[in-house]
């Protein structure tokens, strides 16, 4: 029996790139290796300044603005991830699905990450799309209008248990009052935390490669309390770093009933390899809040760690953003 029968757990490809998509993607989904995948736009400025499989679309596009050239070269990209996804979903409504973020410089506006979320939902054009919206509070109050009028959401950059919290919430709530009773998932960040905080911790006697998981653990906890079975923890941000640790460590710790852990193409690939299929033993609850307790005493400002991850990651995909529109220009002219 799979993973997937055994206790609902989906493998998604967190890399998108269009040669890959005509290639090994197509070889993955066949294999039942993956079952959806996301994007953001570190993922789309990587693979559209650093392959030629775009270059015949950007000259045909080299009149329009920047974004606009940019939405044209995503949006093929999803709209043929999507194509080739649908079967999975056809077969299962949770699965299937591909990502794509909103404009990153929308983080701050709930009216414009609407209105930009459904204008994506519908020029795209298929049901298994997800929106991503980063977990601030104009994008909580944007989660709830997407996900009532039917919009998949992908809620994402969640570092703390209050995010999951608040996503969930305004997941469950628009949900409820949607006639469609879209599918969404809570993207809780995993590795970022021990690249910050590992040499900390182990200068204080705490174990590292951790806090990342015992974190993303205590939110998966939070999130299922609001026992909607349209709503699935995302494991996100599960490559690993450090030579100390298996390439597959954030997938094999965290094999959860009911989750889905979007990986990296190479990470993917080695679990794979190393053929663990196994489900993870469940850290509970009161695990995870003893694991806390012992942070505090030992002086780690968890609430600054949290502080700092988002802001990061929101600077991160910003500038990813914006590093790309100016490629873009410098590409069509």
């Amino acid at each position: 029996m799979s993973l997937k029968e055994d206790i609902n757990f989906s493998l998604w490809c967190d890399f998108i790139e269009r040669e890959f998509l005509e290639e090994q993607f197509q070889s993955l989904i066949a294999e039942k290796i993956i079952q959806g995948a996301t994007s953001n736009p570190a993922i789309f400025e990587s693979s559209i300044s650093n392959s030629v499989a775009y270059r015949q679309q950007l000259d045909m596009l080299q009149a329009n603005e920047p974004k606009k050239i940019y939405e044209e070269l995503a949006l093929t990209d999803i709209k043929r991830a999507s194509q080739l996804l649908y079967p999975l979903h056809d077969e299962n409504v949770e699965d299937g699905f591909i990502s794509i973020e909103v404009d990153p410089l929308l983080c701050d506006d709930e009216k414009g990450t609407i209105e930009e979320g459904i204008r994506l939902y519908q020029t795209i054009g298929t049901d298994n799309v997800m929106i991503k919206v980063p977990a601030t509070q104009a994008g909580y109050g944007a989660m709830k209008a997407l996900t009532s009028q039917g919009i998949h959401v992908n809620a994402t950059l969640i570092f703390s248990p209050e995010q999951a919290i608040s996503s969930t919430r305004a997941l469950n709530e628009g949900i409820k009052i949607s006639d469609k009773k879209p599918q969404a998932v809570v993207s809780i960040f995993v590795s970022r935390f021990d690249r910050l905080c590992d040499e900390e911790l182990e200068s204080k006697g705490l174990p590292k490669s951790r806090l990342g998981i015992i974190n993303a653990v205590k939110c998966y906890h939070e999130i299922n309390k609001f026992n909607n079975k349209n709503i699935r923890t995302l494991f996100a941000s599960t490559g690993v770093k450090s030579n100390d640790l298996d390439s597959s460590y954030y997938v094999d710790e965290l094999l959860y009933p009911h989750s889905v852990n979007t990986a990296p193409l190479l990470t993917i690939e080695d679990w794979v390899s190393a053929g663990k299929k196994v489900p993870s033993s469940i850290i509970s609850e009161d695990e995870c809040d003893e694991f806390f307790a012992q942070l505090t005493a030992k002086n780690v400002n968890i609430e600054k760690v949290y502080e700092t991850l988002l802001t990061n990651g929101l600077d991160s995909f910003k500038n990813s953003f914006k590093d790309l529109l100016g490629k873009l220009i410098s590409k069509t002219h």
